[in-house]
């Protein structure tokens, strides 16, 4: 009996792209055996066993044969179970039990219980979208369990399925292909917390409106109680709703990542993360050793990232951060791959200035408010923590007072998140006709463009540069949350910035924490 070939195409999770694999099957005459070769990992290498499992189960012969499994291109690493189901059906194929022309155009994703039941695998929105990418006429076979994630895309032919029997009876025209079915993880949307709950606190207000309308990364620091988790987390009720392409790269990252996804509809609210400050560099910005997953920072990619309790993450950790604040990606180098995850996130950090909490807080500005207790040394080690090219990252730095105790106990409520979204929306209109997504995102000849300084302006931020309290990179910030403040006063974009705005803009950038040597504003 001649040797017989089956190439049935397939794909592997590399990051968040999903990386096309032609898994090639080959049987022939000679001592039986089952060999897959083309780099697979230890789960991948296991396939062998759970294939033959579920295919017994399943009622198909084990064909006593010499089977080579080969998986293309051979020159990057398979890992996990994703191919189980591909290499099953090349194996059928490849032994006569079922038809070369029914696997033709189709495409296999997911790996497979002993019983033949055929499940879900992380990633499983990114590995259809870049299968259509590379061939939009494929259909694509694919656990009942991740269809309904799937489809969301609005793209391709889906076929779901839930057992391997059920696949072969579907190939062979002995029953229909089932239809997408109802995820039970469909949830409820939320409500978005308000910012009308939020009393006093105008300068605060004011920064969060900014930081939200020109996407620039926000630093509150505080006492603690002053407000300050209360702000971020209603930074997203306030930002515009994600587009369609938006959308769908969130999704994919959100599926990557392995998160439980809301298959009702597109996420069109940006989303928001909050990792405790235990958290490992792997998972705040991505990692791993063999199959490399998104972290934290990419999961909030188009929406807000808050590192609650700054001071009390790991150093080392936080200045991972600086490369991805300034560049939008992260960029994972292993030895047989470089792995490019995005990370376009709004950075809101809050932090208490010392260990006590009251550094910086005047009793005169806040009445009955208690004085610092830590001493010079003790100030020093907690601010030596957060590193000073990080510090220099943040757009918008305030220190953030407790609310004066008439205005917490006021029934009346403050302006409502729908108003001021309104504002920020506007300002986002006018950084897309600027050709970039918001002001943060100006950068060179056209922040010169957009955000020139007037001869008073050039003044103000001369004597923070000569005196050291400003640096180049904070200079261009400082330009970037001007030409913000401007759009929201509806100041004239052709003009160069008022000198107030600029005061302003410098105002939001005042020192918050003591310098780690004097205990003195840094």
């Amino acid at each position: 009996m001649s040797g017989c070939l089956a190439i049935v195409p397939s794909a592997q999770l590399v990051g968040i792209e999903g990386l096309p694999v032609t898994v090639e099957v080959h049987a022939s005459d000679g001592v039986p055996s089952f060999t897959i070769v083309g780099q697979p990992d230890g789960a991948c290498r296991e396939a062998r066993d759970r294939v033959r499992a579920a295919l017994l189960t399943s009622g198909f012969a084990w064909v006593a044969r010499r089977i080579t499994v080969n998986l293309a291109p051979t020159t990057v690493r398979k890992v996990g179970a994703g191919l189980d189901l591909a290499i099953a059906i090349g194996v059928l194929v490849s032994t006569g039990q079922l038809p070369a022309d029914r696997v033709e155009g189709r495409a296999f994703l997911g790996e497979l219980g002993l019983d033949g039941s055929v499940r879900r695998i992380p990633g499983m929105v990114p590995l259809v979208d870049d299968i259509l990418r590379a061939n939009e006429r494929l259909e694509v076979v694919l656990p009942m369990s991740g269809a309904a994630e799937v489809s969301l895309l609005g793209r391709g032919i889906l076929r779901p399925v839930s057992t391997l029997a059920e696949i072969s009876n579907a190939l062979q025209g002995l029953q229909p292909w089932p239809d997408v079915a109802a995820s039970p993880q469909v949830r409820a949307e939320h409500a978005l917390a308000d910012l009308s709950d939020v009393r006093g606190q105008t300068l605060g207000r004011l920064a969060l409106e900014v930081s939200a309308a020109g996407g620039h990364h926000l630093l509150l620091a505080g006492p603690p109680g002053s407000g300050k988790t209360m702000l971020a987390t209603r930074l997203t009720s306030i930002l515009p709703d994600l587009r369609t392409a938006e959308a769908i790269e969130v999704l994919r990252i959100h599926s990557a990542a392995g998160l439980a996804l809301d298959t009702g509809s597109l996420p069109r609210r940006p989303p928001f993360r909050a990792p405790h400050h235990t958290s490992s560099a792997p998972a705040l910005l991505g990692g791993g050793s063999a199959l490399i997953r998104p972290g934290e920072l990419s999961c909030a990619h188009r929406g807000v990232l808050f590192l609650d309790e700054l001071g009390e993450f790991p150093p080392f950790v936080l200045d991972a951060l600086r490369q991805p604040l300034e560049d939008g990606c992260i960029r994972i180098a292993r030895a047989a791959t470089t792995v490019v995850l995005p990370a376009m996130s709004l950075v809101v950090a809050a932090t208490n200035p010392c260990p006590c909490g009251w550094w910086g807080v005047a009793a005169g500005e806040v009445q009955g408010a208690p004085t610092c207790r830590c001493s010079d040394a003790a100030r020093g080690r907690y601010v030596r923590r957060l590193a000073g090219p990080l510090l220099d990252r943040f757009d918008i730095r305030l220190l953030v007072t407790p609310p004066d105790p008439d205005e917490l106990l006021d029934g009346s409520q403050g302006e409502s998140s729908v108003a001021v979204a309104g504002r920020v929306a506007n300002v986002r209109l006018l950084a897309a006709a600027r050709g970039v997504r918001c002001n943060a995102e100006l950068r060179g000849t056209e922040l010169r463009h957009w955000a020139p300084l007037s001869s008073g302006s050039r003044r103000l931020v001369e004597t923070r540069l000569r005196n050291g309290s400003l640096t180049a990179r904070g200079l261009d910030r400082v330009r970037r949350v001007s030409r913000t403040l401007a759009d929201l006063a509806g100041e004239d974009i052709e003009r160069p910035l008022p000198d107030d705005v600029v005061a302003m803009a410098l105002e939001l950038r005042r020192p918050v924490l003591p310098d780690a040597a004097s205990g003195v504003a840094a």
